[in-house]
Order: C-alpha cells, then structure tokens, then sequence
C-alpha cells in the first residue's frame, strides 16, 4: 500500500503548549506532559527564560523557528512562516508511523507565556483547517501583572493592547490600559508620544508643571524572574527608565487624550463654530481658499525656521510649528465639513482615502513589493500615480501655479522618476558660464545697469533667463537642495540686512 491509503484520514495534531510568563518553575505539568508525549517539538523562539526545559523534558528533535524571524520583511509574514512549518511537521509525523511509532502522534508547538494570549500563530493554527489543533492552557504574563498591580481585570475594565500598533488600537481610550509587547525603546517612545496626557485633563488654567505631575505610567519588567521590576515612572521617563525587551510591559490606569480623541474634539469645534459663530457661517469653499494658502506658507515659514535650527531648534520655534500646523490642519476641517454639508464626503473619508491611498503606493511595505532606495521608492510612486489616475502623463495634476521654482523642481523629480535627465552637473554649468555670456554680452536689448523698475525684456532674454533658473533649480535640487527653499532663505536673509541698513 502506499503511504497515502494508509495514512489517516482525520487532520494531523497539533499540540500548543505555553511556557508561562517567566522561569521553568511556572511550567505546569500538564505543558510538562504535552512537551514529553509529543514526536517533534518546534519552539517559536528561544528567547524565552524556561526554554531550556524543552530539550530536557522532550525524547524527540527540537526545531527552534527564531531562523524565521531573520529572513521575513514584516512579522505577520513570519507569523504565515511559522504556521507552514508547524503543518509540515503535523503533516510529516502524521504520514510516517516509523517516525512517530503511534497513530496519535502529535506535533508539540511551544511559544512564550500562554497559547491563548496575544499568540497571533495559535490563532492562525486554528483557523487552518490541515491540522486539529489542542491546547494546553499556561499562566501568562498577564496573571503574574494583575498579581503585582492588585487589580482585577474584570472590575476595572481593562483593555490589552500591543505596543507596536498603540496609536490605533488606544485611540480613543480612556483606559485603563495594560500595554503589552513593549520591546525597544522606540515602542515606549511611540507610545509617549501618541498621548498628550495620560492621566486625567488638566484643570482650568494648569500649566505644565501641573500637567507633569500627574503623567506617570508603571513599567513591568521581568515578571517572575529575580531581576523582576516593577517601577511607576514619570510620563517623560517612559523611554528612558530602563532597557526594554520582549519581557516588559506598562500600565495606564487612565488616559486622558490619545490621538483620535483629540481629533474628535477638534472635529465637534469645528462644527459648533459653523452653526455658531457668524464668520464661520458665511464661509465657503472658495472664501476659505486664500486662508488656506496663507496657512500653508506661515506652516512653510515655521519648517524653515525649525529646519535651518537644525538637529535642536529653540522650543519657540517648535511650537510656532505645532501652532501653524494645527492652522493648517483647521482648513482641512473646514473644508471637509462644507463638503460633508453638501453631501459630497466626510472628513471620515478623507482619513480613509488617504490611508488606502498610501498603502496602496508602499507595495515595498505592504505587499511584496521590492524598493531598497529612496529614487526606487519615488520611481514606483509616479507608476502607480499614473495608472491609477488614468493619466497619460506623469505631468497631468501639477498645478500651474506653483511657484515657478517649485514647479520646476516638481517637473525636474517628475523626470528623473522616468528616468530622464535634463542634463549632467558638468552640462549645467558649461549651459549656465554660456547662458550668462550671451546674457550679458550679446542678448539684444540687455541692459545689465537699467532698474528693473519696469521688468519689460526682449523675448529672447526671457527665455535666456529661463533657462538659466531652469538649470540652477536643477543644480540645486541634485545637490539635495530645495530651491524653492532656499531662495526663500537668500531673501530672508537680505531682508534681514536691507532692514538693518535703512
């Protein structure tokens, strides 16, 4: 007979056990006997403290998935990975009774803390219809918390979150939370900075002394182990109280304001303001236009003033930022508020358009996609632009009136996204010393000492001078510079000086 008339119908077995929250010693009997019964081990990492009583308790190989992690791009494709290799190995013992000497035989599928909690592959291994999957219950690192923070999940109304994916699974929380999954610095940073304030709003004219005194969170680290820390820290300490690792995890006991709140509450102001205030009743979209150019370059201002302060700009120029900005961003409410009142979209949708729109011109992040520079990543983007606007130009959408720098440093990308190039750095400036010889010398009607008052020239020098900025712009924007930008600044500095010679 052949191994598959033999083989037994019903799904191969997978066995998931839990190591438990922390040493060998919170390891149950019953994880004990699933781990020594089973005919192949696979162990999703080894970066666990009881991990070692796997080799010791089981007679069979023991295949450690850590391997995984390292050739896989995002975790949910490594969590795909492992759930591959989990059903081969079912599959392999199932089909080969030599192998697994028993027709029970199962595959033990070991992970960190218990199987039922925040374990995304036990929830894929059971939703796969190849294998049935067992488990066997372990104490998580979520019963070693409530233990040390007194509290009774049920009573408070806890919420478990994942510290990767904070700023959208919190917001709009009030808590408490238990944050789990706080691994690096950079996820307690992140997490710091999707709250404007964690404990409860201010009162009435507090300032931020007093707001500091009552942001403060409590970091569990190492629960169960001896160098086991629990610590209540200042909400600005949260990234810098210690090292975290895969083991560390904070509590929130209340949050005051996480991003999607805030925006609500911006959100219901803007409506009040239309029914309420007179001046904004009025408005329309097109009354609102020149204030939204004009926000638009007092927030420009702001960056360059941040931006040339370079890597530590003065906190005033930090919050004349975040305030032309929150301008900038009252415009965008606005506008999409007349056109929610005109049935046309929401601001809801303007959110969800944005966001499909940018995952659907990242396939390097979320599909398989490959970019490894940033002129890839800029190439792809024009390609996607056009197929999906049905353009049959990349220049089709740049608006006209741009300023004319800016517009020749957008039509400049445009080109070099293609491929195209207006010419070599070397190129340029043998057109530029050229252009400037006939400028000056040769173009007819040029007047280098007139005025200027007028600013009436031939056609010719026009176009001479045209195409003299023309390959400046191009010059600039090659060596990493936005000319745009830096006229910009040229002309803030001279009148700086024009001010300080009246």
């Amino acid at each position: 007979m052949s191994p598959s008339e033999t083989s037994n119908p019903t799904p191969p077995i997978v066995v998931a056990v839990g190591l438990g929250p922390a040493g060998p010693e919170l390891l149950g009997p019953d994880a004990r006997d699933a781990i020594a019964g089973a005919a192949r081990c696979l162990v999703r990492t080894a970066r666990h403290p009881a991990v070692a009583v796997v080799s010791e308790l089981s007679a069979a190989p023991v295949d450690f998935l850590d391997r995984l992690y390292e050739r896989a791009d995002r975790l949910e494709e490594v969590y795909t990975d492992i759930v591959e290799e989990v059903v081969a190995a079912a599959q392999t013992v199932a089909a080969d009774p030599n192998e697994s000497g028993a027709p029970d035989a199962y595959v033990a599928y070991v992970v960190p803390g218990s199987p039922l909690v925040a374990e995304r592959t036990v929830e894929l291994l059971r939703a796969d219809g190849r294998v049935r999957l067992e488990v066997r219950p372990a104490l998580s690192f979520l019963d070693l918390a409530w233990s040390r923070l007194g509290v009774d999940p049920l009573d408070a109304g806890v919420r478990l979150v994942d510290g990767h994916r904070f700023a959208v699974q919190a917001a709009g929380e009030r808590g408490p939370l238990l944050v789990a999954q706080c691994d690096t610095r950079a996820v307690l940073s992140a997490i710091k900075l999707a709250v404007d304030d964690p404990a409860a709003a201010d009162p009435a004219g507090a300032g931020s002394a007093a707001r500091d005194s009552g942001r403060r969170a409590v970091v569990l680290h190492h629960l169960g182990l001896p160098d086991e820390h629990v610590v209540e820290v200042p909400w600005s300490e949260l990234d810098r109280t210690l090292e975290p690792d895969h083991l560390t995890s904070v509590w929130l006991p209340r949050l005051g304001a996480p991003v999607a709140a805030e925006l609500a509450r911006l959100d219901e102001l803007v409506r009040t303001l239309r029914e309420r205030c007179p001046w904004d009743r009025e408005q329309t979209h097109g009354s609102l236009a020149r204030h939204l150019l004009e926000e638009a370059y007092e927030a420009l201002d702001a960056v360059d003033a941040v931006a040339r302060a370079g890597p530590e700009p003065a906190p005033a120029a930090v919050a004349h930022l975040e305030e032309e900005l929150g301008d900038l961003l009252f415009q965008v409410y606005f506008q999409a508020l007349l056109a929610a009142e005109e049935g046309h979209f929401t601001l809801a949708d303007v959110a969800r358009t944005l966001h499909d729109k940018l995952v659907s011109r990242h396939p390097h992040v979320f599909a398989d996609a490959v970019a490894e520079t940033p002129e890839e990543v800029a190439a792809r983007w024009e390609v996607l632009k056009k197929a999906e606007k049905g353009r049959a130009s990349v220049t089709d959408g740049i608006p006209a009136a741009l300023p004319a720098l800016a517009l020749v440093a957008k039509l400049q990308r445009k080109a070099e996204a293609l491929g195209l190039s207006a010419g070599s750095l070397e190129e340029h400036r043998r057109h530029i010393e050229n252009g400037l010889d006939r400028l000056l010398g040769e173009a007819p009607g040029a007047a280098p000492d007139a005025s200027g008052e007028t600013l009436e020239a031939p056609e010719e020098s026009v176009r001479l001078v045209g195409d003299l900025l023309f390959s400046l712009a191009d010059v600039a924007r090659r060596l990493g510079v936005d000319p745009e930008s830096a006229l910009r600044t040229a002309a803030a500095d001279f009148r700086g000086r024009l001010a300080a010679n009246e």
